[in-house]
């Protein structure tokens, strides 16, 4: 039976969809118990020659996809969590110190992550007003990082934006909506500084 036919049964059955989900999640911790993170060597996909550091936190419960590519690499004290979507990670690509990737998300081959990123695809519902956020659920957004990007220190990639081929996030950066390829942007939220003119072969300056 395939992953999706599964959980497609699991949501025609409300009853056994909750029972399952309590014995794979900790209700408190909301990450996989320990007798399930036993046995992530066998639903966790990992490339060869690929690296994730002890002291990384893997939220990867198996009702959902988690694969890493080739000689890839997660840096120490990272989170990855893939509870509300599949997360999946390319070949060549690194994950930097503290980062935390909430999935759903896509990042391609050769991105390189700095430090202290922040890529989620997770939002907390919030309209009803008389009404704990807690208790509201979350909404999700698929994030795409093509391949070839470099994202700076301390940037935040939010739920729905897809990052393009050979673009640049400088440090700091807040991006809300989808940056096109060959751009650096930079700002609170992001703006394009710079586009690479395919004519002229340079980086050229630019304005939203």
């Amino acid at each position: 039976m395939s992953r999706g036919t599964l959980k497609q049964r699991f949501k025609e059955h409300p009853l056994l969809k909750s029972m399952a989900h309590r014995f794979i999640m900790h209700p408190v911790k909301t990450r996989p118990n320990w007798w399930i993170r036993l046995f992530d060597f066998v639903y966790l996909k990992r490339g060869k020659g690929s690296v994730i550091y002890l002291s990384v936190r893997k939220d990867l419960p198996p009702f959902n996809r988690f694969s890493l590519g080739k000689y890839s690499v997660v840096e120490d004290f990272s989170c990855l969590n893939n509870a509300v979507g599949d997360l999946i990670i390319g070949d060549y690509t690194r994950i930097g110190l503290g980062d935390t990737i909430i999935g759903p998300v896509t990042i391609g081959n050769h991105v390189h992550l700095a430090q202290h990123v922040t890529v989620s695809g997770l939002n907390h519902n919030f309209e009803q007003v008389d009404k704990y956020i807690d208790q509201q659920g979350v909404s999700t957004g698929h994030i795409k990082i093509e391949d070839d990007v470099w994202v700076g220190t301390n940037s935040v990639i939010l739920p729905g934006v897809t990052i393009g081929h050979h673009s640049v996030v400088a440090a700091g950066t807040v991006v809300s909506r989808s940056i096109p390829p060959y751009c650096v942007c930079a700002g609170i939220p992001a703006r394009i500084i710079k586009r690479y003119n395919f004519e002229t072969k340079e980086w050229e300056r630019a304005s939203d």
